[in-house]
């Protein structure tokens, strides 16, 4: 039990190579469509799981659909930075290798 609520499963962490970082992803849920969850400043696919406000809120989300999250490069269980690179291109980059590799579908 956390918070008064049971323990999810948790789904299975995967990683997609995105150039030379490998980007870490969740999918739970089997609904029609895939919701993709980008992440804020800091993120933890694994942790996220363990605060009551994320339980909710991602078994709510894979009720209805294939969820996706994801941690950016340098947070979470992906790996670190190496270099500077232009931010919103990284970001567009690691969205789309976890989208890729968890296999995309209706959005």
């Amino acid at each position: 039990m956390l918070g008064g609520m049971p323990v999810p499963s948790l789904p299975a962490t995967h990683y997609a190579k995105s150039g030379d970082v490998h980007i870490a992803y969740q999918v739970s849920g089997e609904g029609p469509l895939d919701v993709v969850v980008v992440p804020g400043f800091v993120s933890h696919v694994e942790y996220q799981w363990e605060e009551p406000w994320g339980t909710r809120f991602f078994q709510r989300l894979a009720s209805f659909s294939r969820l996706i999250r994801f941690d950016k490069r340098g947070t979470g269980l992906s790996d670190g930075v190496s270099e500077m690179r232009n931010q919103s291109y990284a970001r567009r980059e690691q969205h789309g290798c976890s989208v890729e590799h968890a296999g995309k579908r209706r959005w």
